[in-house]
């Protein structure tokens, strides 16, 4: 008998992991807010449930939204995944939330005799899609063990830091750097080409190098193309900057590099970029540096 597994949210990013869950060949029942977009998981086998609370029944259910509110208003309520749990052992929250949100959705899965994973994931819809995602859990070792085999199918690492809500932090400090990286790569960019330099040869010169990276080497061609095409969000990478910004507040952690970074990701927002990739961040500074605007 195959295993029941269920999905909340069937945004880009939910569907990457649903998708990875059919290929391993785990029974799926899915749900979405707007429920004509889990259309293209139902046409690869999964089955869409009318309600959060309709997927009760599997044994794991994982969440894939976009804010922490979303993510209280899915586990919550009448109709909500915790209202009558029947079956269901373990909450793997994929998203990025904060850890207030997170606190509170492990305190309403307790409530219900329920285990709560937080696990966001690194990695794009793409790098989900690749099997090359990585997750950041936390969670009692003995709930960590039962959604550690399906992460397995769907990334290539699943690493626990800790008992409660320190895979959040982690994840806020991966973000926090990712934009750092963009709004570097960006400044050395400009100016290469500024100078003279093709701007695709310096990006690929770059990524050969100790400086290199796979995310510098993956996102080359768009970089150099001028694609903007979202994979992660402008304004995503906003709401994630405020969340660990609050975090650094409150543990007095000084962020003088982030800080400016946040800034220039709202000059991007405010040039109308916000639903645009986060690469809007080379945009900005090509304007800045005289050089014409990509994409």
């Amino acid at each position: 008998m195959r295993e029941s597994v269920g999905l909340l949210g069937t945004g880009r990013m939910g569907t990457a992991i649903g998708r990875r869950l059919l290929a391993a060949g785990v029974g799926l029942t899915v749900w979405n807010r707007t429920p004509a977009r889990t259309g293209p998981l139902v046409a690869d086998g999964a089955v869409a449930a009318a309600t959060p609370a309709a997927l009760a029944a599997c044994e794991v259910v994982f969440v894939a939204v976009s804010a922490s509110a979303d993510l209280l208003a899915v586990l919550d309520g009448p109709e909500g995944l915790l209202a009558r749990p029947d079956g269901l052992r373990v909450v793997v929250d994929c998203s990025t939330v904060s850890a207030a949100a997170s606190a509170r959705a492990r305190q309403l899965a307790a409530d219900a005799g329920v285990g709560f994973v937080a696990a966001p994931v690194s990695g794009n819809p793409a790098v989900v899609a690749a099997g090359r995602a990585c997750f950041v859990a936390s969670a009692p070792a003995a709930q960590f063990a039962v959604a550690e085999p399906l992460l397995g199918r769907i990334g290539r690492a699943a690493v626990r830091v800790g008992d409660g809500e320190q895979s959040r932090l982690v994840k806020l400090c991966h973000n926090l750097y990712l934009g750092v990286l963009v709004q570097a790569l960006a400044e050395v960019t400009a100016l290469a080409e500024k100078g003279g330099a093709d701007r695709e040869a310096f990006l690929r010169f770059l990524g050969e190098t100790v400086v290199g990276s796979p995310w510098v080497r993956d996102r080359t061609p768009a970089l150099a193309a001028g694609d903007l095409t979202p994979t992660f969000t402008t304004a995503l990478l906003r709401k994630d900057f405020d969340l660990g910004l609050a975090a650094a507040r409150e543990h007095e952690v000084p962020m003088a590099v982030a800080g400016l970074t946040h800034q220039l990701v709202q000059a991007a927002i405010g040039r109308g970029l916000g639903e645009r990739d986060l690469l809007s961040l080379f945009a900005v500074q090509a304007q800045a540096s005289g050089l014409a605007p990509p994409g």
